[in-house]
């Protein structure tokens, strides 16, 4: 079994990491600070059609946030991001978090989500960064901060050295260039924050995050 398979002791034995960055042509950045919001946020993407949705571990509210969304929107993947140790995969494997996306890779987190089960996308910014992925088996990466780190120019780099890797570029992802990201043959999907503004979440404005969302899922022909 890869290090990308899931491990079937937690039940998800059929999810892989690529197969969480391609089932969208973007996987939503989410911070929730109200519990209340999960649920229906959750069910507003997946109305369109975003079903995989990551959460970040950067508010105290994450963990039961995730719990809702996994408990009420069976339709809906849950998963966690700005995973940073083998701690916090734990955390989000046991609030029913079904995948994660770190900022960064340490050989122990990829060795912590396989324990787990936890398909892991890994985040790289450099040829060295990848490399060590790859030695520990991770061939699906989260280019971040991706436009800071050299956007589209270093994406065309990489796909000479690193053919065999495919990239989910995250950070400074808009609108107005994610089409430009997508048409690189080594891009599976983007990562942004768009599809769930903070104004969208405190006016409970669900109909606008199911627009966006179809929105996003319209960025790939």
């Amino acid at each position: 079994m890869a290090v990308n398979d899931a491990n079937p002791s937690n039940g998800n034995a059929s999810l892989t990491a690529i197969e969480v960055m391609r089932d969208a042509p973007m996987i939503p950045v989410i911070v929730l600070n109200d519990v209340q919001h999960a649920v229906p946020m959750a069910r507003a993407l997946v109305a369109g059609g975003i079903r995989m949705l990551e959460v970040t571990l950067r508010t105290p509210q994450a963990l039961a946030c995730m719990e809702a969304i996994a408990r009420d929107v069976p339709q809906a993947v849950v998963g966690a991001g700005t995973v940073r140790s083998a701690a916090d995969a734990k955390a989000a494997a046991s609030a029913g978090a079904r995948f994660a996306v770190s900022p960064g890779f340490t050989p122990a987190m990829g060795q912590a989500c396989r324990d787990l089960g936890l398909p892991l996308l890994p985040g790289v910014a450099t040829g060295s960064e990848i490399m060590m992925a790859q030695e520990e088996g991770f061939n699906a990466l989260k280019f971040f901060p991706a436009v800071q780190a050299g956007g589209l120019a270093m994406l065309k780099a990489w796909q000479g050295p690193f053919g065999d890797v495919v990239f989910c570029p995250t950070g400074g992802i808009q609108p107005g260039n994610a089409a430009e990201f997508l048409a690189l043959g080594n891009v599976a999907c983007v990562g942004g924050s768009w599809l769930v503004p903070g104004d969208a979440l405190a006016q409970g404005d669900w109909a606008r995050v199911t627009e966006l969302a179809r929105g996003a899922v319209a960025l790939r022909p």
